[in-house]
């Protein structure tokens, strides 16, 4: 597993699963000339997006960043059409690091689709459970209703099972979230009506995870922007207000979905990253990527 210290905060990915989506999908209108330098695609047009949770130990509290698309979670038929391949059950992980999923304390979502919070849900014979029976689930208000009543373009995302599952552990807040000193969630919006970015602070360490604003290191640019997003606009719009921030103050920038960085640093260029830390775990399609 990967991990990275942030001053005495400690941020570890697991093993959530792993898609393969449509780039022309992800990358929206930017045409494929563009986008397949900077992020490699396969005989099918399809990019590797990871799934993968990520964990974050701060001051004895354990909290995780989404969830991944669990163990058994899809269908035969949708493991096809997501090009999906499932990761292994998140306590296997855990108990690598002397964890137990009852000690998660907290669980902060950035947002409800199913490649966030299908891990969530484990099955038990022949019913759903809870994967983290003690954790509050932290989650936007508008997110919640989105995943409860969606819309004809959202169904195939929001399930119900996941929700109902979960749906005494949750917690709801309104644009803002401080789970302690230095872990904060953020409404962004965008991507889904309840879409939030996780901030991590640790003396004078920041590290942002924008999760599904900025999926991949390709999407730097403000505009580019994936069809996936159900508010393009406002993504834009907040990542012309949080990029430059992080670019400028040199914050470490965490990814949930990038196949080939867990995380990078700008000092003042967005088109000049630094690694702070490469995924170790070799990706399908091999690429050396922009950043060294």
């Amino acid at each position: 597993m990967d991990t990275l210290k942030l001053g005495n905060t400690k941020v570890t990915w697991l093993n959530g699963g792993i898609t393969k989506m449509d780039g022309g999908a992800m990358f929206g209108p930017v045409p494929k000339p563009l986008w397949s330098r900077k992020y490699p695609c396969n005989e099918h047009n399809q990019i590797e997006l990871v799934t993968e949770p990520i964990l974050v130990e701060k001051e004895g509290t354990h909290y995780l960043i989404d969830g991944g698309i669990g163990k058994g979670r899809l269908s035969e038929k949708q493991l096809k059409n997501f090009g999906a391949s499932e990761g292994v059950p998140l306590e296997e992980d855990l108990a690598k690091l002397n964890l137990k999923p009852e000690l998660i304390d907290k669980v902060l979502m950035t947002h409800l689709h199913f490649d966030h919070v299908a891990g969530l849900v484990k099955k038990s014979g022949d019913k759903l459970v809870p994967a983290f029976p003690n954790a509050e689930i932290i989650v936007e208000r508008r997110e919640w209703e989105a995943i409860k009543y969606p819309m004809k373009r959202t169904q195939g995302t929001y399930w119900e099972e996941n929700w109902k599952t979960i749906e005494k552990q949750v917690i709801l807040f309104d644009s803002y979230y401080q789970a302690a000193e230095g872990v904060e969630l953020i409404h962004t919006g965008g991507h889904s009506p309840g879409h939030c970015l996780v901030k991590l602070t640790d003396q004078d360490k920041v590290a942002v995870h924008f999760s599904d604003i900025l999926p991949t290191h390709a999407h730097m640019n403000p505009l580019w922007v994936s069809a996936f997003d159900d508010y393009p606009l406002n993504t834009i719009e907040a990542k012309e207000k949080w990029l430059p921030e992080a670019v400028n103050n040199q914050w470490v920038i965490l990814f949930y979905h990038d196949a080939y960085y867990r995380a990078l640093k700008f000092n003042g260029n967005p088109k000049e990253g630094q690694v702070v830390l490469k995924r170790t775990k070799t990706p399908a399609i091999e690429f050396d990527g922009p950043f060294n």
